[in-house]
C-alpha cells in the first residue's frame, strides 16, 4: 500500500524546476518584472544610486530611478503543475557583469528586457546569450510615454538571429511577464530538441 506522504514525494519528485535569467540594461525593468511574476516574496540585492556611481551609472531617461541591482534579484514562478521557473535577475552594469558567468550556469534561457529609448543597452545582453549559444527572447517593456515600435522593428534594430522572438510587455504586469516567460520556455525547448537531434544525427 502506498501512502498519502508517499504520493506528495513522488509528485515532488517529479516537479520540474528551470532557471530563467533575466537580463538587460540599466534601469529598464528587471527587478519590476521578477517582482511583479514572482509567487514568493522575491529576494532583492539593491542599493541606493550614490554620488560616485553617477559618474559610471547612465541615468539618461530614467532619471527617477534611486536605486540599483548589485547582485541579482531571485523569484519563482508556477507556470503549471509540475513546472516552476526559478528567475534570477541581472545587474545591468558593465561593472558587475563578472556575476553573469555564474548565473547563467544551468540555465535554459533567458529574456532580455528592452526599453526603445534606451535600445543599444540591451545590445550587451544580445551579444552574451548569443555568443553562449543561450536561448533568449527580447521583450519590449512598453514604458508610458514611449514612442511605440512593432516586433519586426525592433528585431531589426537590434539585428536579431533569424527567429529570435520579440515580443511586447509591461513588466508591472504579472498576466503580461508570465506570458513573456512561457514564451520563452516555448522557444528554448523547441531550440534544444534542435540542437539534440542535431547531435544526433
Amino acid at each position: 500500500m502506498v501512502s498519502e506522504h508517499s504520493d506528495d514525494t513522488d509528485d515532488e519528485m517529479s516537479a520540474l524546476a528551470l532557471k530563467i535569467l533575466v537580463a538587460g540594461g540599466f534601469g529598464v525593468g528587471k527587478t519590476t518584472l521578477v517582482g511583479a511574476v514572482s509567487e514568493i516574496r522575491p529576494l532583492r540585492t539593491e542599493e541606493l544610486l550614490s554620488e560616485a556611481g553617477q559618474l559610471v551609472d547612465d541615468t539618461d531617461g530614467v532619471d527617477q530611478k534611486v536605486t540599483t541591482t548589485v547582485a541579482m534579484d531571485f523569484g519563482r514562478i508556477t507556470i503549471r503543475s509540475g513546472l516552476s521557473l526559478y528567475l534570477f535577475g541581472t545587474p545591468g552594469q558593465d561593472r558587475f557583469w563578472f556575476l553573469w558567468d555564474e548565473l547563467s550556469q544551468g540555465a535554459l534561457g533567458a529574456v532580455v528586457l528592452a526599453d526603445t529609448r534606451r535600445l543599444e543597452d540591451c545590445f550587451p545582453a544580445v551579444d552574451y546569450f548569443e555568443h553562449r549559444h543561450i536561448p533568449f527572447v527580447v521583450a519590449v517593456n512598453c514604458f508610458a510615454g514611449a514612442r511605440s515600435y512593432g516586433a519586426p522593428d525592433v528585431s531589426r534594430a537590434l539585428d536579431l538571429d533569424p527567429g529570435t522572438p520579440v515580443v511586447l510587455c509591461d513588466a508591472r504586469d504579472r498576466d503580461s511577464g508570465k506570458e513573456v516567460l512561457i514564451r520563452l520556455v516555448e522557444y528554448a525547448g523547441r531550440m534544444h530538441t534542435a540542437r539534440l537531434l542535431d547531435s544526433v544525427s
